[in-house]
Protein backbone atom coordinates (compact mmCIF):
# COMPACT_ATOMS: atom_id res chain seq x y z
CA UNK A 1 0.00 0.00 0.00
CA UNK A 2 0.81 3.54 -0.75
CA UNK A 3 0.55 6.48 1.74
CA UNK A 4 0.01 10.13 -0.38
CA UNK A 5 -1.46 13.39 0.72
CA UNK A 6 -3.96 15.20 -2.25
CA UNK A 7 -4.24 18.83 -1.43
CA UNK A 8 -3.07 17.90 1.81
CA UNK A 9 -5.56 15.14 2.71
CA UNK A 10 -3.70 11.83 3.52
CA UNK A 11 -5.14 8.89 1.33
CA UNK A 12 -3.96 4.85 1.51
CA UNK A 13 -4.26 3.20 -2.05
CA UNK A 14 -2.62 0.23 -4.08
CA UNK A 15 0.34 0.74 -5.38
CA UNK A 16 0.51 1.07 -8.97
CA UNK A 17 -2.84 3.59 -9.48
CA UNK A 18 -2.43 7.02 -11.09
CA UNK A 19 -2.63 9.86 -8.94
CA UNK A 20 -6.04 10.81 -11.11
CA UNK A 21 -7.56 7.72 -9.53
CA UNK A 22 -6.39 8.03 -6.14
CA UNK A 23 -7.65 11.37 -6.06
CA UNK A 24 -11.27 10.32 -7.18
CA UNK A 25 -10.96 7.57 -3.60
CA UNK A 26 -10.85 11.31 -1.96
CA UNK A 27 -13.70 12.75 -3.68
CA UNK A 28 -11.55 15.13 -5.70
CA UNK A 29 -12.91 15.32 -9.03
CA UNK A 30 -9.97 15.82 -12.07
CA UNK A 31 -10.92 17.09 -15.57
CA UNK A 32 -9.62 14.85 -17.98
CA UNK A 33 -10.63 14.29 -22.02
CA UNK A 34 -8.33 11.07 -22.87
CA UNK A 35 -8.35 8.59 -19.84
CA UNK A 36 -10.92 5.44 -19.64
CA UNK A 37 -10.33 3.27 -16.87
CA UNK A 38 -8.99 -0.54 -18.08
CA UNK A 39 -7.56 1.17 -21.79
CA UNK A 40 -4.05 2.45 -22.22
CA UNK A 41 -3.82 6.38 -21.21
CA UNK A 42 -2.06 8.66 -23.88
CA UNK A 43 -1.55 11.62 -21.78
CA UNK A 44 -2.50 13.97 -24.80
CA UNK A 45 -4.89 16.35 -23.62
CA UNK A 46 -2.88 17.65 -20.47
CA UNK A 47 -6.11 18.80 -19.02
CA UNK A 48 -5.64 16.49 -15.97
CA UNK A 49 -2.42 18.48 -14.96
CA UNK A 50 -1.73 18.76 -10.91
CA UNK A 51 1.44 19.84 -9.58
CA UNK A 52 4.11 17.83 -7.85
CA UNK A 53 5.30 19.29 -5.01
CA UNK A 54 8.41 17.10 -4.26
CA UNK A 55 9.41 18.23 -7.76
CA UNK A 56 7.60 21.30 -8.59
CA UNK A 57 6.55 20.10 -11.85
CA UNK A 58 3.27 20.07 -13.20
CA UNK A 59 2.26 16.14 -14.41
CA UNK A 60 -0.87 14.64 -16.15
CA UNK A 61 -2.75 12.59 -13.36
CA UNK A 62 -3.96 9.84 -15.64
CA UNK A 63 -0.33 8.48 -16.38
CA UNK A 64 1.12 9.50 -13.16
CA UNK A 65 1.56 6.26 -10.79
CA UNK A 66 1.55 7.05 -6.89
CA UNK A 67 4.58 6.65 -5.06
CA UNK A 68 5.10 6.70 -1.18
CA UNK A 69 5.12 10.23 1.00
CA UNK A 70 3.95 12.02 -2.76
CA UNK A 71 2.83 15.40 -2.12
CA UNK A 72 -0.43 16.71 -5.04
CA UNK A 73 -1.82 19.56 -5.52
CA UNK A 74 -5.11 19.47 -8.02
CA UNK A 75 -6.65 23.32 -7.17
CA UNK A 76 -3.99 25.55 -6.70
CA UNK A 77 -4.49 29.27 -9.43
CA UNK A 78 -1.26 27.84 -11.01
CA UNK A 79 -2.95 24.12 -12.01
CA UNK A 80 -6.37 25.87 -13.17
CA UNK A 81 -4.38 28.21 -15.25
CA UNK A 82 -2.41 25.63 -16.74
CA UNK A 83 -5.54 23.46 -17.54
CA UNK A 84 -6.65 26.90 -19.29
CA UNK A 85 -4.09 26.70 -21.39
CA UNK A 86 -4.34 23.10 -22.34
CA UNK A 87 -7.85 23.32 -23.18
CA UNK A 88 -7.12 26.56 -25.40
CA UNK A 89 -4.67 24.91 -27.13
CA UNK A 90 -7.33 21.82 -28.05
CA UNK A 91 -9.64 24.57 -29.04
CA UNK A 92 -6.83 26.47 -30.98
CA UNK A 93 -7.15 23.01 -33.39
CA UNK A 94 -10.46 22.03 -33.19
CA UNK A 95 -13.08 22.63 -35.74
CA UNK A 96 -17.04 22.33 -35.36
CA UNK A 97 -19.66 24.51 -34.05
CA UNK A 98 -20.79 23.80 -30.33
CA UNK A 99 -25.23 25.38 -31.75
CA UNK A 100 -25.81 25.90 -34.76
CA UNK A 101 -25.54 30.06 -36.47
CA UNK A 102 -29.58 30.11 -36.59
CA UNK A 103 -29.81 28.99 -33.14
CA UNK A 104 -28.13 31.31 -31.83
CA UNK A 105 -29.58 34.19 -34.05
CA UNK A 106 -32.67 33.46 -32.66
CA UNK A 107 -33.88 35.81 -29.95
CA UNK A 108 -35.63 32.65 -28.29
CA UNK A 109 -32.71 29.89 -28.88
CA UNK A 110 -35.28 27.77 -30.27
CA UNK A 111 -33.56 24.33 -31.09
CA UNK A 112 -33.86 24.76 -34.86
CA UNK A 113 -31.97 22.01 -35.98
CA UNK A 114 -33.39 19.27 -34.18
CA UNK A 115 -36.99 20.93 -35.34
CA UNK A 116 -35.52 20.26 -38.95
CA UNK A 117 -35.10 16.46 -38.52
CA UNK A 118 -38.16 15.94 -36.64
CA UNK A 119 -39.93 17.33 -39.76
CA UNK A 120 -37.88 16.01 -42.37
CA UNK A 121 -38.92 12.79 -40.94
CA UNK A 122 -42.45 13.47 -40.62
CA UNK A 123 -43.12 13.78 -36.76
CA UNK A 124 -44.73 17.31 -36.45
CA UNK A 125 -46.01 16.29 -33.24
CA UNK A 126 -42.92 15.95 -31.49
CA UNK A 127 -41.39 18.87 -33.32
CA UNK A 128 -43.94 21.37 -31.85
CA UNK A 129 -43.17 19.60 -28.63
CA UNK A 130 -39.62 21.16 -28.98
CA UNK A 131 -40.57 24.24 -30.79
CA UNK A 132 -43.00 25.16 -27.77
CA UNK A 133 -40.15 24.64 -25.26
CA UNK A 134 -38.91 27.81 -26.23
CA UNK A 135 -41.50 29.57 -28.16
CA UNK A 136 -45.50 30.19 -27.03
CA UNK A 137 -46.58 31.37 -29.70
CA UNK A 138 -44.98 29.38 -32.79
CA UNK A 139 -48.27 29.70 -35.58
CA UNK A 140 -48.46 33.72 -35.09
CA UNK A 141 -44.41 33.86 -35.06
CA UNK A 142 -44.61 31.81 -38.28
CA UNK A 143 -46.37 34.38 -40.01
CA UNK A 144 -44.89 37.72 -38.55
CA UNK A 145 -40.85 36.72 -37.38
CA UNK A 146 -38.41 38.34 -40.06
CA UNK A 147 -36.44 35.01 -39.40
CA UNK A 148 -33.19 36.88 -38.22
CA UNK A 149 -32.17 32.74 -38.15
CA UNK A 150 -32.61 32.72 -41.55
CA UNK A 151 -29.83 35.60 -42.63
CA UNK A 152 -27.57 33.58 -40.15
CA UNK A 153 -27.92 30.07 -42.20
CA UNK A 154 -25.43 28.57 -43.55
CA UNK A 155 -26.62 27.30 -46.58
CA UNK A 156 -27.40 30.59 -47.67
CA UNK A 157 -23.76 31.60 -49.43
CA UNK A 158 -24.94 28.08 -51.15
CA UNK A 159 -28.05 28.36 -52.71
CA UNK A 160 -30.72 29.77 -50.61
CA UNK A 161 -31.07 29.83 -46.67
CA UNK A 162 -33.42 27.18 -44.91
CA UNK A 163 -36.76 28.27 -45.34
CA UNK A 164 -37.19 28.27 -41.31
CA UNK A 165 -39.65 30.16 -40.23
CA UNK A 166 -42.48 28.83 -42.57
CA UNK A 167 -41.27 25.45 -41.22
CA UNK A 168 -41.93 26.60 -37.67
CA UNK A 169 -45.36 27.83 -39.17
CA UNK A 170 -45.89 24.27 -40.68
CA UNK A 171 -45.30 22.72 -37.12
CA UNK A 172 -47.68 24.60 -35.54
CA UNK A 173 -50.30 24.57 -38.36
CA UNK A 174 -49.67 20.53 -38.76
CA UNK A 175 -48.68 19.21 -35.59
CA UNK A 176 -52.14 17.98 -34.03
CA UNK A 177 -53.15 22.21 -33.20
CA UNK A 178 -54.71 23.76 -31.75
CA UNK A 179 -54.56 21.32 -28.91
CA UNK A 180 -52.95 21.95 -26.03
CA UNK A 181 -52.50 17.88 -25.26
CA UNK A 182 -49.10 18.58 -26.92
CA UNK A 183 -48.18 20.75 -24.21
CA UNK A 184 -46.97 19.06 -20.50
CA UNK A 185 -48.31 20.99 -17.69
CA UNK A 186 -47.44 20.08 -14.48
CA UNK A 187 -49.92 19.79 -11.36
CA UNK A 188 -51.02 22.94 -9.93
CA UNK A 189 -48.43 24.11 -6.67
CA UNK A 190 -50.91 26.61 -5.62
CA UNK A 191 -49.06 30.11 -6.77
CA UNK A 192 -51.55 32.66 -8.40
CA UNK A 193 -49.60 35.24 -11.25
CA UNK A 194 -51.29 38.32 -12.25
CA UNK A 195 -49.76 39.14 -15.92
CA UNK A 196 -50.67 42.79 -16.58
CA UNK A 197 -50.74 42.97 -20.97
CA UNK A 198 -52.09 40.19 -23.13
CA UNK A 199 -49.51 40.63 -26.06
CA UNK A 200 -46.78 38.31 -27.28
CA UNK A 201 -44.88 38.81 -23.84
CA UNK A 202 -47.70 38.44 -21.47
CA UNK A 203 -49.03 35.31 -23.56
CA UNK A 204 -45.75 33.85 -23.58
CA UNK A 205 -44.92 34.47 -19.89
CA UNK A 206 -48.39 32.88 -19.09
CA UNK A 207 -47.66 29.78 -21.21
CA UNK A 208 -44.12 29.12 -19.69
CA UNK A 209 -45.76 29.50 -16.05
CA UNK A 210 -48.96 27.53 -16.91
CA UNK A 211 -46.69 24.55 -18.05
CA UNK A 212 -44.85 24.75 -14.50
CA UNK A 213 -48.39 24.43 -12.79
CA UNK A 214 -49.33 28.40 -11.90
CA UNK A 215 -52.53 29.65 -11.90
CA UNK A 216 -52.17 32.81 -14.71
CA UNK A 217 -54.69 36.01 -14.62
CA UNK A 218 -54.21 38.42 -17.86
CA UNK A 219 -55.41 41.60 -17.64
CA UNK A 220 -55.83 43.49 -20.70
CA UNK A 221 -57.49 47.28 -21.67
CA UNK A 222 -58.44 45.28 -24.74
CA UNK A 223 -61.90 43.88 -25.66
CA UNK A 224 -59.69 40.38 -27.21
CA UNK A 225 -56.09 39.22 -26.26
CA UNK A 226 -53.33 39.47 -28.42
CA UNK A 227 -52.02 43.57 -28.09
CA UNK A 228 -49.94 44.96 -30.96
CA UNK A 229 -50.33 41.69 -32.72
CA UNK A 230 -53.72 41.97 -32.85
CA UNK A 231 -54.15 45.71 -33.54
CA UNK A 232 -51.03 47.25 -35.25
CA UNK A 233 -50.63 44.30 -37.96
CA UNK A 234 -52.94 44.09 -40.96
CA UNK A 235 -55.15 41.07 -41.13
CA UNK A 236 -53.93 40.16 -44.33
CA UNK A 237 -50.29 39.85 -42.76
CA UNK A 238 -51.66 37.79 -39.97
CA UNK A 239 -55.22 36.34 -39.75
CA UNK A 240 -57.58 36.63 -37.32
CA UNK A 241 -57.86 33.11 -36.77
CA UNK A 242 -54.53 32.16 -36.31
CA UNK A 243 -54.33 34.56 -33.55
CA UNK A 244 -57.33 33.43 -31.95
CA UNK A 245 -56.34 29.85 -32.07
CA UNK A 246 -52.35 30.50 -30.32
CA UNK A 247 -54.44 32.60 -27.63
CA UNK A 248 -57.19 29.79 -27.56
CA UNK A 249 -54.39 27.02 -26.57
CA UNK A 250 -53.43 29.64 -24.02
CA UNK A 251 -56.90 29.58 -22.75
CA UNK A 252 -57.39 25.46 -22.74
CA UNK A 253 -54.23 25.11 -20.87
CA UNK A 254 -56.02 26.86 -17.36
CA UNK A 255 -55.38 30.54 -18.26
CA UNK A 256 -58.26 33.14 -16.70
CA UNK A 257 -58.03 36.44 -19.48
CA UNK A 258 -59.81 39.60 -17.95
CA UNK A 259 -60.28 41.54 -20.83
CA UNK A 260 -61.44 45.01 -21.34
CA UNK A 261 -59.94 46.10 -17.59
CA UNK A 262 -57.89 49.22 -17.34
CA UNK A 263 -55.19 48.47 -14.74
CA UNK A 264 -55.10 51.71 -12.61
CA UNK A 265 -52.26 52.78 -9.99
CA UNK A 266 -55.13 52.29 -7.18
CA UNK A 267 -56.31 48.94 -8.98
CA UNK A 268 -52.73 47.30 -8.71
CA UNK A 269 -52.13 48.71 -5.64
CA UNK A 270 -55.73 47.90 -3.76
CA UNK A 271 -56.46 44.65 -5.64
CA UNK A 272 -53.52 42.80 -7.85
CA UNK A 273 -50.47 43.19 -5.61
CA UNK A 274 -52.26 41.98 -2.09
CA UNK A 275 -53.98 38.73 -4.04
CA UNK A 276 -51.21 37.07 -5.93
CA UNK A 277 -48.30 35.79 -5.60
CA UNK A 278 -46.14 37.79 -8.23
CA UNK A 279 -47.16 40.04 -11.05
CA UNK A 280 -45.54 40.29 -14.53
CA UNK A 281 -46.36 43.95 -15.93
CA UNK A 282 -45.96 43.32 -19.99
CA UNK A 283 -48.52 46.40 -20.80
CA UNK A 284 -46.30 47.16 -24.17
CA UNK A 285 -44.77 51.15 -24.85
CA UNK A 286 -46.68 52.99 -21.69
CA UNK A 287 -46.30 56.81 -22.37
CA UNK A 288 -45.69 57.21 -18.84
CA UNK A 289 -42.97 55.74 -16.90
CA UNK A 290 -44.44 52.33 -15.66
CA UNK A 291 -43.16 52.82 -11.94
CA UNK A 292 -44.72 55.85 -11.97
CA UNK A 293 -48.30 54.95 -13.20
CA UNK A 294 -48.59 52.02 -11.32
CA UNK A 295 -46.97 53.46 -8.12
CA UNK A 296 -44.16 51.13 -7.56
CA UNK A 297 -40.50 51.12 -6.68
CA UNK A 298 -37.91 50.99 -9.16
CA UNK A 299 -34.29 50.15 -8.22
CA UNK A 300 -30.84 51.71 -9.26
CA UNK A 301 -31.03 48.87 -11.74
CA UNK A 302 -34.07 49.15 -12.91
CA UNK A 303 -36.06 46.71 -11.41
CA UNK A 304 -39.63 46.94 -9.65
CA UNK A 305 -40.50 46.14 -6.28
CA UNK A 306 -39.77 42.70 -4.68
CA UNK A 307 -42.68 39.92 -6.62
CA UNK A 308 -42.77 42.45 -9.52
CA UNK A 309 -40.93 41.34 -12.35
CA UNK A 310 -41.63 43.03 -16.36
CA UNK A 311 -40.98 41.84 -19.91
CA UNK A 312 -41.47 43.13 -23.69
CA UNK A 313 -41.79 46.50 -24.78
CA UNK A 314 -41.87 48.18 -21.64
CA UNK A 315 -38.16 47.49 -20.76
CA UNK A 316 -37.32 48.48 -24.10
CA UNK A 317 -38.89 49.61 -27.08
CA UNK A 318 -39.15 46.12 -29.48
CA UNK A 319 -39.88 45.88 -33.00
CA UNK A 320 -39.83 41.95 -33.14
CA UNK A 321 -42.74 39.61 -31.24
CA UNK A 322 -40.01 37.13 -31.10
CA UNK A 323 -38.12 39.09 -29.05
CA UNK A 324 -40.91 40.18 -26.61
CA UNK A 325 -41.93 36.27 -27.03
CA UNK A 326 -38.18 35.34 -25.26
CA UNK A 327 -38.36 38.23 -22.76
CA UNK A 328 -41.57 36.74 -21.75
CA UNK A 329 -40.34 33.42 -20.95
CA UNK A 330 -37.80 35.31 -19.03
CA UNK A 331 -39.83 36.96 -17.04
CA UNK A 332 -41.36 33.59 -16.01
CA UNK A 333 -38.21 32.04 -15.16
CA UNK A 334 -37.46 35.09 -12.79
CA UNK A 335 -40.81 34.81 -11.35
CA UNK A 336 -40.17 31.12 -10.89
CA UNK A 337 -36.88 31.43 -9.23
CA UNK A 338 -38.93 34.57 -6.82
CA UNK A 339 -41.22 31.86 -5.45
CA UNK A 340 -38.58 28.86 -5.56
CA UNK A 341 -41.25 27.05 -7.83
CA UNK A 342 -38.11 26.67 -10.75
CA UNK A 343 -38.42 23.70 -12.52
CA UNK A 344 -34.83 23.68 -13.54
CA UNK A 345 -34.86 19.41 -14.49
CA UNK A 346 -37.67 20.09 -16.65
CA UNK A 347 -36.17 22.97 -18.49
CA UNK A 348 -33.92 22.67 -21.83
CA UNK A 349 -31.29 24.83 -20.75
CA UNK A 350 -29.00 23.54 -23.35
CA UNK A 351 -28.60 26.64 -24.74
CA UNK A 352 -28.16 28.71 -21.78
CA UNK A 353 -24.21 27.21 -22.28
CA UNK A 354 -21.71 28.73 -23.68
CA UNK A 355 -21.25 28.09 -27.57
CA UNK A 356 -17.21 27.42 -27.05
CA UNK A 357 -16.42 26.84 -30.89
CA UNK A 358 -17.19 27.96 -34.28
CA UNK A 359 -16.80 27.41 -37.77
CA UNK A 360 -17.45 30.71 -38.95
CA UNK A 361 -18.47 30.68 -43.15
CA UNK A 362 -18.45 27.81 -44.55
CA UNK A 363 -15.52 27.52 -47.48
CA UNK A 364 -16.90 26.50 -50.86
CA UNK A 365 -14.90 23.26 -50.76
CA UNK A 366 -16.66 22.28 -47.11
CA UNK A 367 -19.83 22.68 -49.14
CA UNK A 368 -20.21 19.19 -50.24
CA UNK A 369 -18.91 17.71 -47.27
CA UNK A 370 -22.25 19.04 -45.19
CA UNK A 371 -24.14 18.45 -48.23
CA UNK A 372 -23.58 14.50 -47.72
CA UNK A 373 -26.61 14.96 -45.33
CA UNK A 374 -28.90 17.13 -47.02
CA UNK A 375 -31.21 16.89 -50.02
CA UNK A 376 -29.56 19.22 -52.98
CA UNK A 377 -31.36 22.23 -54.41
CA UNK A 378 -32.98 25.74 -53.68
CA UNK A 379 -35.56 26.44 -51.14
CA UNK A 380 -39.22 24.80 -51.67
CA UNK A 381 -41.85 27.30 -52.66
CA UNK A 382 -45.43 26.33 -50.82
CA UNK A 383 -47.25 26.04 -54.10
CA UNK A 384 -51.09 27.50 -52.33
CA UNK A 385 -48.35 30.90 -51.78
CA UNK A 386 -46.84 31.91 -48.73
CA UNK A 387 -50.19 32.87 -46.91
CA UNK A 388 -50.99 29.47 -47.07
CA UNK A 389 -47.79 27.89 -46.32
CA UNK A 390 -46.33 24.08 -46.76
CA UNK A 391 -48.02 21.01 -46.87
CA UNK A 392 -47.24 17.99 -45.18
CA UNK A 393 -45.04 16.85 -48.16
CA UNK A 394 -43.64 20.31 -48.42
CA UNK A 395 -42.10 20.72 -45.10
CA UNK A 396 -40.49 17.60 -44.83
CA UNK A 397 -38.98 18.37 -48.39
CA UNK A 398 -38.15 21.55 -47.11
CA UNK A 399 -36.60 20.49 -43.80
CA UNK A 400 -33.99 18.05 -45.69
CA UNK A 401 -32.31 20.72 -46.62
CA UNK A 402 -31.09 21.60 -43.02
CA UNK A 403 -27.09 20.92 -43.28
CA UNK A 404 -26.88 19.87 -39.85
CA UNK A 405 -24.24 21.88 -39.05
CA UNK A 406 -24.89 21.92 -35.04
CA UNK A 407 -22.61 19.64 -32.82
CA UNK A 408 -24.42 16.01 -32.31
CA UNK A 409 -22.58 15.77 -29.23
CA UNK A 410 -24.10 18.97 -27.58
CA UNK A 411 -24.28 17.76 -23.55
CA UNK A 412 -21.29 15.27 -23.03
CA UNK A 413 -18.63 17.01 -25.67
CA UNK A 414 -15.93 17.31 -22.85
CA UNK A 415 -13.91 19.93 -24.50
CA UNK A 416 -17.06 22.03 -24.31
CA UNK A 417 -17.81 21.23 -20.71
CA UNK A 418 -14.07 22.13 -19.54
CA UNK A 419 -13.81 25.12 -21.62
CA UNK A 420 -16.99 26.64 -19.91
CA UNK A 421 -15.82 25.50 -16.30
CA UNK A 422 -12.23 26.88 -16.92
CA UNK A 423 -13.41 29.86 -18.90
CA UNK A 424 -11.21 29.08 -21.93
CA UNK A 425 -10.75 31.10 -24.92
CA UNK A 426 -11.25 30.17 -28.41
CA UNK A 427 -8.98 31.93 -30.31
CA UNK A 428 -6.06 32.73 -28.08
CA UNK A 429 -3.95 30.41 -29.58
CA UNK A 430 -5.84 30.67 -33.08
CA UNK A 431 -3.56 30.48 -36.04
CA UNK A 432 -4.64 33.04 -39.18
CA UNK A 433 -5.55 29.84 -41.08
CA UNK A 434 -8.36 27.30 -40.19
CA UNK A 435 -8.27 23.46 -41.65
CA UNK A 436 -10.90 22.80 -43.79
CA UNK A 437 -13.98 20.44 -42.67
CA UNK A 438 -13.92 16.81 -43.64
CA UNK A 439 -16.78 13.99 -42.68
CA UNK A 440 -16.77 10.57 -42.97
CA UNK A 441 -20.04 9.27 -44.17
CA UNK A 442 -19.69 5.96 -45.08
CA UNK A 443 -20.39 4.05 -41.89
CA UNK A 444 -24.22 3.61 -41.59
CA UNK A 445 -24.17 4.14 -37.83
CA UNK A 446 -21.32 6.66 -37.61
CA UNK A 447 -19.99 9.87 -38.74
CA UNK A 448 -16.46 10.47 -37.75
CA UNK A 449 -15.10 14.31 -38.24
CA UNK A 450 -11.24 14.49 -37.77
CA UNK A 451 -11.09 18.06 -37.49
CA UNK A 452 -12.73 17.76 -34.18
CA UNK A 453 -10.41 14.73 -33.07
CA UNK A 454 -7.94 15.79 -30.11
CA UNK A 455 -6.07 12.47 -30.59
CA UNK A 456 -6.46 11.16 -27.32
CA UNK A 457 -6.31 7.02 -28.97
CA UNK A 458 -8.98 6.04 -26.89
CA UNK A 459 -11.16 4.50 -30.38
CA UNK A 460 -7.75 3.56 -31.69
CA UNK A 461 -7.51 0.94 -27.85
CA UNK A 462 -10.92 -0.22 -28.01
CA UNK A 463 -11.15 -1.01 -32.06
CA UNK A 464 -7.64 -3.43 -30.99
CA UNK A 465 -8.74 -4.45 -27.47
CA UNK A 466 -12.17 -5.81 -28.80
CA UNK A 467 -10.18 -7.11 -31.98
CA UNK A 468 -11.45 -5.51 -34.79
CA UNK A 469 -9.87 -6.61 -37.64
CA UNK A 470 -8.55 -3.54 -39.51
CA UNK A 471 -9.80 -0.66 -36.34
CA UNK A 472 -8.11 2.80 -36.19
CA UNK A 473 -4.92 4.10 -36.31
CA UNK A 474 -2.33 6.56 -35.46
CA UNK A 475 -1.54 8.20 -38.97
CA UNK A 476 1.42 11.05 -39.47
CA UNK A 477 3.77 12.34 -37.37
CA UNK A 478 3.99 15.40 -34.87
CA UNK A 479 1.28 18.08 -35.16
CA UNK A 480 -0.38 16.30 -38.18
CA UNK A 481 -0.82 12.92 -36.84
CA UNK A 482 -4.42 11.89 -37.28
CA UNK A 483 -6.73 9.24 -36.07
CA UNK A 484 -7.61 7.58 -39.31
CA UNK A 485 -8.36 3.63 -40.99
CA UNK A 486 -5.67 1.86 -41.82
CA UNK A 487 -4.94 0.44 -45.06
CA UNK A 488 -6.94 3.07 -47.04
CA UNK A 489 -10.15 1.11 -46.07
CA UNK A 490 -13.43 3.11 -45.16
CA UNK A 491 -14.81 3.43 -41.43
CA UNK A 492 -17.50 0.73 -42.22
CA UNK A 493 -15.09 -1.91 -42.66
CA UNK A 494 -13.24 -0.30 -39.40
CA UNK A 495 -15.73 -0.21 -37.14
CA UNK A 496 -17.73 -3.68 -37.30
CA UNK A 497 -18.35 -4.23 -34.21
CA UNK A 498 -17.35 -0.90 -31.80
CA UNK A 499 -18.75 1.65 -33.28
CA UNK A 500 -21.06 2.12 -30.55
CA UNK A 501 -18.19 2.28 -27.42
CA UNK A 502 -16.02 4.26 -29.66
CA UNK A 503 -18.50 6.75 -30.04
CA UNK A 504 -19.59 6.48 -26.12
CA UNK A 505 -15.81 7.18 -25.37
CA UNK A 506 -15.15 9.81 -27.56
CA UNK A 507 -14.65 12.86 -25.53
CA UNK A 508 -15.80 15.23 -28.55
CA UNK A 509 -17.79 15.16 -31.33
CA UNK A 510 -15.77 13.49 -33.71
CA UNK A 511 -17.02 10.53 -33.68
CA UNK A 512 -20.90 10.65 -33.09
CA UNK A 513 -23.91 8.68 -34.13
CA UNK A 514 -26.00 9.92 -37.16
CA UNK A 515 -29.11 9.57 -35.90
CA UNK A 516 -31.61 11.74 -34.29
CA UNK A 517 -32.75 9.58 -31.58
CA UNK A 518 -29.35 8.73 -30.28
CA UNK A 519 -27.69 12.49 -31.11
CA UNK A 520 -28.77 14.10 -28.11
CA UNK A 521 -26.05 13.42 -25.89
Amino acid sequence: MVTLTIDHKPVVVKEGISVMEAAAILGIAIPSMCFKPGFSNHPSCMVCLVKDLDHAHLVPSCALPVSDGMRIITDSDEVKEARREAIELLLSDHLGDCEAPCRLSCPASMDIPLMNRLIAKGEFQHALHIVRQEIAIPWILGYICPAPCEKACKRKPMDQAVSICLLKRSVAQLGEQPNHRAVDIARSNGKKIAIIGAGPAGLSAAFHLLRSGHACILFDQHEKAGGSMRYDIPEGRLPGEILDAEVDIIRQMGAEFRLGVMVTREFFQQTIRPEFDAVIVATGNLKTNSADFFGIQADENGGFDSGVFACGNIIREQRLAVHSTAQGKMAANQVEIYLGTNRSTNQNNKHHRRSVSATGHLQEPEWKEYLQESSSGKRVEPLGGILAGFSREEAMHEAKRCLHCDCRKPVSCKLRMYAEEYGAKRKRFAGPERKSITKSWQHELVVYEKEKCIRCGLCVDITRKKGESIGLTFAGRGFDVSISVPFNETMKEALTKTAGECVEACPTGALAFKNLEERNV
